[in-house]
């Protein structure tokens, strides 16, 4: 998955389309992801002491991985991600890190 947790993401599908939030959790067996603030859902949580009151609890839940872009943090536009590999000079891999496809700046 080419999606990290704390990196910021614009929803294009769903009720939430258009909003940006920071991804909090992935879950990459399932290819989901849970953002701050989008896809919320209403948790009833029970009173746990006597005398204490119940409370409605708003959660993020997890959206799928594709109904997300990453937000380039040198352009600022939702873009597709790739992957470079650096080399030395006798061939070997150094790292891989990943890049926006619209302006080629690497995404840390």
């Amino acid at each position: 998955m080419k999606l990290k947790k704390g990196d910021i993401v614009l929803i294009i599908k769903g009720k939430d389309r258009t909003k940006k939030g920071k991804i909090l959790k992935v879950f990459t067996a399932e290819s989901k992801i849970i953002v701050e603030g989008i896809n919320l859902r209403k948790k009833h949580a029970k009173a746990r002491r006597a005398g204490q009151k119940g409370q409605i609890i708003e959660i993020s839940a997890p959206i799928s991985a594709a109904n997300v872009k990453l937000l380039c943090p040198k352009c600022a536009l939702p873009a597709r991600i790739g992957f470079k590999v650096a080399v030395n000079d006798e061939g070997r891999k150094v790292g891989k890190f990943r890049i926006c496809k619209k302006c080629k700046a690497e995404i840390s």
